[in-house]
């Protein structure tokens, strides 16, 4: 009689475990910025020109994220906001653990002012700000 019940009681315990694995794995994914910038240009995949003050005739700008931690295909998004109006969104692929990725906005001559760009993850979640100022 308690051969069964030992048998049972381990059976359960193995469904248990192999059914919470996937989860833990899923959990365990962690996106994170390991490098970003406001730049001028992007060039074979690195910012150039970067900072964080740019004239009003900068033209367009570009926001460069160098993502890790990615265990599966995913994407971020860059949201710019002039002041606290948003301006652009971006939903950009990240496709392996390591991803670098950029967007960039077109900034207007008369857009004088701060600006900033939200990095977001996969949930939404806010991962870094980036601050920046256009002067005239």
């Amino acid at each position: 009689m308690k051969r069964p019940f030992y048998f049972l009681i381990a059976l359960i315990i193995l469904i248990t475990i192999s059914l919470s694995q996937p989860v833990t794995a899923k959990a365990q994914e962690t996106v994170e910025v390991a490098a970003a910038a406001i730049c001028r240009d992007v060039v074979d995949r690195e910012p150039v020109g970067v900072g964080d003050t740019f004239e009003a005739l900068v033209d367009k700008l570009w926001c460069f994220t160098k993502i890790v931690g990615a265990q599966t295909p995913t994407v971020i998004t860059h949201v710019w906001y002039f002041g606290d109006t948003e301006r652009a969104t971006v939903t950009l692929p990240v496709r392996s653990s390591i991803w670098r990725t950029y967007s960039s906005k077109i900034i207007q001559s008369h857009e004088i002012g701060d600006w900033h760009v939200d990095v977001l993850g996969p949930d939404g979640g806010l991962l870094q700000s980036l601050k920046f100022e256009i002067t005239p």
